[in-house]
Formats: structure tokens, sequence, C-alpha cells
């Protein structure tokens, strides 16, 4: 089980803006042009970026910007808005364990608890990382590099 590749596009986005936002209009295309995916994707996710309230789209080629400081958005935030869970569950159990099986008869009720800590943990964590913090490590990465 992964989290979608939605997630790391989407705060690939976010650095987009960062980095490049005050010198370029950051359009679905010039996106998809640092990304590696195609336009399509891009719109798609500024339009779930956008219904979160995350950011502001300009029509036309007008672009995208972010809706509040790059400080003020967490991995959280994103993870929420791109990345929809069925059920608000991370974790998809399959559907139809055997109930004759001493196994399958109590897999839900050992695991269930256990594994909603886990996801509760790792949105916690989340929660701990803004698009801010992660912008200036880039920089500095690429500052580093030739």
């Amino acid at each position: 089980m992964q989290i979608s590749s939605r997630f790391t596009i989407a705060i690939h986005i976010f650095l987009c803006m960062e980095a490049f936002g005050k010198d370029y209009k950051i359009t679905s295309d010039f996106l998809a042009s640092s990304i590696g995916v195609n336009p399509v994707v891009i719109r798609k996710l500024l339009s779930q970026l956008k219904s979160a309230g995350l950011i502001d789209v300009a029509r036309g080629t007008g672009g995208a910007t972010a809706a509040r400081p790059a400080d003020q958005i967490t991995f959280y935030d994103v993870y929420k808005a791109v990345d929809l869970l069925e059920e608000g569950e991370l974790f998809h159990f399959h559907e139809n364990p055997n109930p004759d099986c001493p196994v399958g008869k109590n897999i839900h009720s050992v695991l269930d608890g256990k594994l909603m800590i886990i996801q509760k943990r790792m949105e916690q964590e989340m929660k701990n990382y803004t698009i801010s913090e992660v912008a200036s490590e880039v920089m500095a990465e690429s500052e580093k590099k030739p």
C-alpha cells in the first residue's frame, strides 16, 4: 500500500511556486515540464488544491499561486487535499476474510485499532513539515550541486 504520487507531485507544485513564482507564471505546462508528467495531471491536482483553499488559480494562463504563506502550509494540508482516502482510512482492508478461519475471523479486531493509530501518527508527523522548510532545503541542495 502506498500513498499515491499525487501527494509528491502536489509538494513539487508548491516548491515550484516558491522557487519560480516571482519570475514566471506558474502554469500547468510550466509545472509539467519540471515534474515530468502530463499537464492534464497537473490541472487535476491544481483543481484539488484550489478546492481545498491552498492555492489560487487565475483564469486562462494567469498561473497558480499559494493561497497562504508557505510556512503555513503543511504536508498534512497537501495530503488531505490530494490523497482522497476511502472512508478516511489509509489502509484498505481486504473485504472478506474467512469467518471460519481463526485468523480470518479475528483479523479486524486485532488490526483495525493498530492501523488507525499508525495512520494518526503519520498524519501528526506530516503536520511537522511545511512547504517553506522543504523549499529552503531544495534551494540549499540546488546551490551545492553544479
